[in-house]
């Protein structure tokens, strides 16, 4: 079984641990205790028709880091990055746009995607407008809630398909 280094990255309270939390342990907590620094997760991907069984070491990241995040010793030897917003907080989506960015600067080849989370809060939240950075060709987005669980395990597992079939 392989394992591969994902980071989860963006703004305080966007619901990065929320994701990782309901991946892993399958629940949702309602009382918000910021991460302080980074949380480490494991999540085994099952094999499929195209992958080997993966580990993913999910990277949980506080938020607080900006510009400095991508020279910091956390992010070395990611394979990839899921970058989160919240559906809930536009702001928030427009700093996907340029974590996207630098973190392709600073890992060129590297999987990246993003992650709109909190869609339980937005009525008709597939059809809400996104920052046009969020929907260019090529970028990978997925909406999620992790509050129901809602495309959490399928946005962790997309990423390990792409990172075995870039053989990262």
């Amino acid at each position: 079984m392989s394992a591969r280094k994902v980071m989860l990255l963006g703004e305080i309270g966007v619901g990065k641990s929320s994701l990782a939390r309901r991946l892993v342990f399958d629940k949702f907590e309602f009382d918000y205790k910021p991460t302080i620094g980074v949380d480490i997760y494991r999540y085994e991907v099952p094999a499929s028709a195209t992958r080997s069984a993966t580990t993913l070491i999910i990277w949980d990241t506080d938020g607080n880091f900006g510009d400095a995040l991508f020279r910091h010793i956390y992010m070395k030897e990611a394979a990839g990055a899921l970058i989160v917003g919240d559906m809930a907080r536009a702001p928030t989506l427009e700093t996907m746009v340029k974590l996207a960015a630098g973190f392709r600067d600073a890992f060129p080849g590297r999987h990246s995607a993003f992650i709109v989370n909190k869609t339980d809060l937005v009525p008709d939240a597939d059809l809400a407008p996104l920052p046009s950075g969020l929907t260019q060709a090529g970028s990978h987005l997925i909406r999620t809630s992790a509050k129901t669980g809602s495309n959490v395990a399928k946005a962790f597992i997309e990423t390990a398909d792409v990172i075995a079939r870039r053989g990262l």
